[in-house]
């Protein structure tokens, strides 16, 4: 199975989740965006609040959770952010 890597912009709850800003994963080819994001969440459950309210953006285009992923896309995960 082909499978391509793609980087992972990390803001808000999702930062703090995982300690860093950025990711690089590998997946299947023909993965979704929202499968980015429930891998994340299966990894930190905590992160699973900001399922229904996370928004995606690759390579700096707001994006539909279903728009496939290319080898190299950068995918960001947008929660909403608080003020503080």
């Amino acid at each position: 199975m082909d499978v391509i890597t793609i980087t992972i912009k990390l803001f808000a709850a999702y930062q703090e989740a995982y300690g860093t800003s950025e990711l690089t994963l590998t997946f299947p080819q023909g993965t979704s965006v929202v499968e980015v994001r429930d891998r994340l969440i299966q990894e930190h459950p905590e992160l699973s609040q900001w399922r229904d309210i996370t928004r995606f953006g690759i390579n700096f285009q707001f994006v539909e959770p279903e728009t496939p992923l290319n080898d190299g896309d950068e995918v960001v995960l947008i929660p909403p952010v608080s003020g503080g």
